[in-house]
């Protein structure tokens, strides 16, 4: 049968998260109580102005097709969103519509990208970008980053990975998975070797940019050189600041000539975003903001209290996070004491024997490493560090 599928389709892995969550909604239906641990999607319910304006969107009959790109009133209010937020001017050229930011990431990619091309991607990543980059016949040029240097890419690691057939650097801040944030001065130092080389284009994913707990305000890459506007594109979305994850709403800004390129593929594939999901964005960006701050001091408890319960167990290695909502603990020493092989096995000794969902490092490209979301109740990690503490 495998000769029926293409070799592109072959070389990529089924999405590692989503595998995690479709084993333990399978336990959960067979009556089992798993502890979710593995689902990076708040546990809040979308606000409720949200919710309605998505009512109304259908009792208004915004139910047929939109532009390719989104809504002229979405794009706008991204749009003020940038400037508002970010001090950053676009266009409505310069900005797109998509059915969540991980469309935007595989538009790109499939835009600007060629057999050879190269991508350069510090882990731990977030699972998808590896494969994206494969379906568009390029080659993820993956650097390790660890621990010890929270999990940040170092500039020189930056110009030691950099080649001819460069085109894309990927950075993720705050970082899924592990809830690391760079620093403006560590963006610029990144800014200073990349702007000595003018055909690599950069992607942002800015999509945890409200959720995080460190004293500085946010900040990007183009934010802090604008130099590199003309050839980086920012990746953001709805679905974690306002609990809309269901809902399907992203959206990029970047050059007109990429994101003109980006929007014919998705008029190739998918087309335009739910119009309803739209409606309901919108009132997201322009709307009372205030779920944010809620959901933000509910995350920063969350992550206090498991990075200190995690540290207390013996094999554990937990560092604090600034943002997102996950720890990214360093478990070998646990691993070892199991006599387990790896990360891999842990996380499947964990959801069979102990219930608790959990993604292993491997996944993000770091192994030894598990990542627990706190999005998820303070019942819930309280139950998950007990049953882990009993081992």
């Amino acid at each position: 049968m495998s000769n029926q599928l293409s070799s592109r389709v072959q070389k990529v892995k089924p999405s590692a998260t989503l595998a995690v969550t479709a084993k333990a909604n399978e336990l959960k239906d067979q009556g089992i109580q798993i502890v979710p641990m593995g689902s990076g999607e708040p546990d809040f319910d979308t606000p409720i102005n949200i919710q309605q304006a998505g009512i109304n969107a259908i009792k208004s009959g915004q139910t047929r097709y939109t532009a390719v790109d989104g809504t002229p009133a979405l794009k706008n209010a991204i749009i003020s969103k940038f400037k508002r937020e970010n001090a950053l001017d676009y266009t409505t050229a310069e900005v797109m519509v998509s059915s969540g930011g991980k469309q935007v990431f595989y538009n790109l990619c499939q835009g600007v990208l060629d057999a050879g091309d190269e991508v350069i991607i510090p882990s731990p990543y977030w699972v998808s970008y590896p494969d994206m980059v494969i379906l568009a016949d390029a080659t993820p040029v993956i650097v390790e980053t660890g621990l010890e240097q929270d999990f940040k890419i170092t500039p020189k690691q930056l110009e030691n990975s950099i080649t001819e057939k460069t085109k894309l650097f990927v950075i993720n801040s705050p970082s899924n998975p592990t809830g690391a944030v760079y620093s403006k001065a560590e963006l610029q130092a990144l800014a200073t070797v990349l702007k000595k080389y003018s055909q690599i284009l950069i992607i942002t994913d800015d999509i945890y940019e409200h959720i995080r707990w460190d004293d500085d305000n946010f900040i990007n890459i183009v934010m802090v050189d604008n130099d590199l506007k003309e050839r980086t594109i920012i990746l953001n979305g709805v679905s974690k600041a306002y609990a809309m994850t269901g809902w399907r709403i992203g959206y990029g800004a970047g050059p007109e000539t990429i994101i003109k390129a980006m929007k014919k593929i998705q008029g190739q594939s998918t087309s335009n975003p739910c119009s309803i999901a739209q409606a309901a964005a919108l009132e997201a960006l322009n709307g009372d903001q205030s779920i944010i701050n809620t959901m933000v001091s509910a995350f920063e408890e969350r992550h206090d209290f498991i990075v200190d319960a995690l540290n207390a167990i013996d094999g554990i290695q937990c560092p604090k996070s600034q943002g997102a909502f996950y720890s990214f603990p360093r478990v070998e020493g646990l691993i070892k004491r199991l006599g387990l092989k790896d990360d891999v096995e842990l996380s499947t000794y964990c959801l069979e024997k102990l219930n608790i969902a959990l993604v292993p490092g491997s996944a993000f490209g770091a192994l030894g490493y598990v990542r627990f979301s706190f999005a998820t109740s303070m019942d819930n990690i309280k139950q998950a560090v007990k049953r882990l503490s009993e081992l």
